[in-house]
């Protein structure tokens, strides 16, 4: 994935003018065209569009590129309308932040990956003969909002719960966005179209190419500090709040010099500090903090 992505972002600095501009816009605004052309012919004009591998195969070559275009059918003019603005922002987002080229990329592999994909599954149930949709753009549109999420996690959004609108950040909305994946590969092994299954996974995949060097890396550094808040080596500052409290209840003063003797109850104008470097939570006096011998367990 690693070196995929390098060769992604050397082609895109050599070819800056790559791709078409707005890219995002041209397919809200033909999605939408598309919508309500379908409600005044009654559902008739998408099917003429969508990506069948039995039509393709029998000269309709313009749904290997058509097929994007082609909204959810199943959804309403609100949703529809929603999710058409929701994909026209996180794709300008993203337009914005790798510039043209690389987005045209990332958007365009996705097409691709799709297209072969559903040609593969159209020659495994028969080739001309399947006549069903066997691609859609639905997993690579929701793959923008994962690659926001991955870039921004930390975003505020609003969602609505009815009418209540609701402050959540991105990684949290990003958590739904996957199991909508999932549940597309569920629903495909419930129905025995295990082929099916293969359509949210490659719209993933495109995802994982631009994205997996940094899933990796963020993982190595979850694990790493996990790693190092385990180790004995490491101090934990609440463990030491707590035993300093059992330490004051039961000896009646809150500081204690290991050096001297010195406590804040018999001292309250002295300072105390505990050393990072030695071992216990030891505590000493401003005298001693910066001149005594560090104890270890080693």
């Amino acid at each position: 994935m690693k070196k995929i992505d390098a060769a992604i972002s050397r082609f895109c600095y050599r070819h800056p003018n790559f791709g078409i501009p707005n890219l995002m816009l041209i397919l809200v605004v033909g999605n939408a065209l598309v919508y309500v052309m379908d409600a005044l012919s009654r559902g008739t004009f998408s099917p003429i569009l969508s990506f069948v591998p039995g039509a393709i195969l029998q000269g309709q070559l313009w749904r290997l590129v058509s097929f994007v275009f082609v909204p959810n059918s199943s959804s309403g003019l609100l949703f529809t309308a929603l999710m058409l603005y929701f994909y026209y922002w996180c794709g300008s987002q993203l337009e914005q932040l790798w510039g043209t080229a690389r987005f045209n990329v990332f958007y365009l592999g996705g097409v691709l990956l799709s297209a072969l994909t559903g040609m593969a599954i159209g020659m495994a149930y028969g080739g001309a003969a399947c006549t069903f949709v066997t691609a859609d753009m639905q997993y690579v549109n929701l793959s923008l909002f994962l690659s926001i999420a991955t870039l921004y996690p930390d975003m505020q959004m609003i969602i609505f719960a009815g009418f209540i609108p609701l402050p959540v950040r991105a990684k949290w909305v990003a958590w739904f966005d996957l199991a909508v994946f999932a549940w597309g590969v569920v629903q495909c092994v419930i129905s025995g179209q295990f082929l099916m299954a293969l359509v949210p996974v490659v719209a993933l995949l495109n995802y994982f190419i631009f994205f997996g060097d940094t899933l990796l890396g963020g993982a190595q550094r979850t694990t790493q500090r996990f790693q190092q808040r385990r180790s004995p080596n490491t101090i934990s500052f609440k463990k030491g709040v707590r035993e300093v409290k059992r330490r004051q209840q039961s000896q009646g003063y809150l500081h204690k010099c290991c050096v001297c003797g010195k406590t804040d109850a018999e001292y309250p104008d002295m300072e105390f500090r505990y050393c990072s470097r030695c071992s216990g939570y030891r505590c000493y006096c401003m005298d001693h903090i910066n001149n005594h011998v560090h104890i270890t367990d080693d």
